[in-house]
């Protein structure tokens, strides 16, 4: 199915877990795609997979670091430019860490914060001018479970991710009458480079207890730090449709992906 031929995507956080899934996806359906994130290492290995795939061609990577404003400005206008417009945009650059709240500094919540939240702010902001261009657009922001039920240790993320949310639904309304759709994907126990790292961030005193509800019930593909996980394809799929003409009616709302956890 060639459902985005021709189409113009930027996805940030594209050098692994689902950020990489999701550009490798839109490639796969026939998008022009540039495959942005701060690990060029990570933007390498897209790109192999790409050629591997062949539809190398079709995808240009570049480094941002979206918490980096002049980086942000930069690299979007070099995308638009690459591109020759912007017919979507995916921000699914992202960092997770976990501490006790009472122990958070101010430098480790505006990391979160900044990455995160300010990150996909700058961004959208930068794109949109590229976005309006169109008749048709849209934009798919990355939220998560963390968002609307609760993760221990997690605070600022999930803080982060409620921004995020709260973003998107303003971002909606804003531009419905521009022809812009706006949408997030919630995911929840899907295996990437952020949830692999996570056991590593748990404090050492950390209550194991709070954790079992946060177990899908659907049967998982894939194991990330002992929990059972989907594979990010399970994601990219979606994103997929949200930008295509599949997604046309959807706008302002979330979609939550969890195997069932929060059922």
């Amino acid at each position: 199915m060639k459902r985005l031929e021709g189409q113009r995507i930027l996805v940030t956080g594209a050098g692994s877990g689902i950020g990489q899934a999701t550009a490798l996806r839109l490639l796969s359906e026939g998008a022009r795609v540039v495959a942005a994130d701060v690990s060029i290492d990570g933007l390498r290995l897209t790109q192999g997979s790409a050629e591997r795939a062949g539809a190398g061609e079709r995808l240009s990577t570049l480094p941002i670091d979206v918490s980096n404003e002049d980086s942000v400005i930069d690299g979007v206008a070099t995308a638009v430019d690459q591109l020759g417009g912007l017919d979507s945009l995916v921000n699914a650059a992202g960092v997770l860490r976990a501490w006790h709240t009472h122990q958070t500094s101010l430098d480790q919540w505006n990391q979160i914060i900044g990455v995160n939240l300010t990150g996909t702010f700058l961004v959208v902001r930068e794109a949109l001018p590229a976005l309006l261009a169109n008749p048709r657009s849209a934009i798919v922001n990355f939220s998560s479970t963390s968002a609307s039920f609760a993760h221990p240790y997690m605070a600022a993320y999930a803080a982060s991710k409620g921004g995020i949310q709260a973003f998107t639904h303003s971002l909606a309304l804003e531009y419905a009458k521009d022809g812009l759709r706006a949408s997030c994907v919630a995911p929840g126990s899907i295996k990437s480079g952020i949830t692999d790292a996570t056991g590593g961030y748990i404090p050492k005193d950390a209550d194991w207890s709070l954790f079992p509800r946060l177990m899908p019930i659907l049967p998982t593909t894939a194991e990330s730090s002992g929990a059972g996980m989907a594979e990010p394809d399970a994601v990219a799929g979606v994103i997929a449709m949200l930008v295509s003409d599949d997604g046309a009616w959807i706008t302002g709302t979330e979609i939550r992906m969890d195997g069932g956890t929060h059922a």
